[in-house]
């Protein structure tokens, strides 16, 4: 096939799309509705992970200090702790920092405490302590173990939120299987959607495909148009569905950092930034849409068009 015929092949696809308007943007607004939710859904997949990340990461193991334990090997330790594959940071707290925290907390009883406050304060009951966070959370109870062992007898307690930490895994699991779940149901939706549209289409024009085929044109001729259409119609509802979905977003997200603050305007600040999902999302539309569209029609074609 020559240039000149597949720009003809195009045109009667496009020709096809404007005679049979109505079907056309039916599906095109099926198509982007789908292609809308499965872009929330993913939106929503993304940015929980994000959060799940981020609550992971302050996730802290405390680990206090036997008053047994030598004071000039706790810098060696927290060394050796530091150096652990999971640890990401590993802070001493010492015992007058302690006192210092609790009467931060206490606010206008802090001066109770001002008898076990100082350096070397033989009257300060609080233990000294290490602040560890941790790069991975589902590896928490194999570094806990990782640090007793490191430690030996250094620690009388060590305290874990490994209860938190499980919740997080299982909300990352469940976030991921449903989003995903989600793209997979209407991929499918959108597949029947186009097929049932390109159906219709071939009904209409059968009358032209017989006297097309009556006088010799082959199958890949006959069918190239009804693809143009289903891929055209995709490219667009994923135009379409990008614009739409980036406004959402973009709104969505100014609203919330005017009405929001403290811990909740932090989380917000770990939100994707629409200008680094706009391009993903143009591009997987787009392509999602054409291979949708082209799915629709190759599934019609074969089942109906009988070429």
């Amino acid at each position: 096939m020559n240039f000149s015929g597949f720009r003809y092949l195009v045109k009667q696809g496009w020709h096809s799309m404007v005679t049979n308007r109505l079907m056309t943007l039916a599906s095109m607004g099926v198509l982007t509705a789908c292609l809308f939710i499965t872009g929330v859904a993913v939106l929503l997949s993304v940015n929980v992970n994000n959060f799940v990340d981020y609550l992971g990461s302050k996730n802290e193991i405390e680990c206090f200090v036997s008053d047994e334990y030598p004071e000039e090997q706790l810098t060696a330790l927290g060394e050796q702790i530091a150096a652990l594959d999971n640890v990401a940071t590993c802070d001493f707290v010492s015992k007058a920092q302690a006192i210092e925290e609790m009467k931060a907390q206490m606010g206008a009883d802090a001066a109770l405490l001002d008898a076990y406050a100082g350096e070397g304060n033989l009257e300060n009951p609080l233990p000294a302590s290490f602040r560890i966070s941790i790069e991975d959370v589902s590896l928490l109870d194999q570094t806990v173990q990782q640090i007793q062992s490191v430690a030996g007898g250094a620690f009388y307690r060590v305290e874990s939120p490994s209860e938190f930490s499980d919740m997080f895994i299982s909300l990352k699991r469940v976030v991921t299987i449903v989003g995903w779940g989600l793209v997979a149901v209407l991929g499918t939706v959108s597949v029947v959607v186009i097929s049932n549209t390109i159906k219709l289409t071939v009904f209409a024009r059968r009358k032209e495909i017989n006297i097309m085929k009556f006088v010799g044109a082959t199958n890949a001729f006959i069918r190239l148009p009804f693809f143009v259409e289903g891929m055209t119609v995709g490219a667009l509802s994923g135009l379409i569905a990008t614009g739409i979905v980036s406004g959402c977003y973009y709104a969505l997200i100014n609203g919330l950092q005017r009405e929001t603050d403290g811990i909740a305007a932090e989380l917000i600040g770990y939100l994707y930034p629409v200008g680094d999902i706009v391009v993903p999302l143009l591009i997987g539309f787009v392509a999602f849409g054409m291979f949708i569209g082209s799915t629709g029609c190759a599934t019609s074609i074969r089942k109906h068009l009988k070429v």
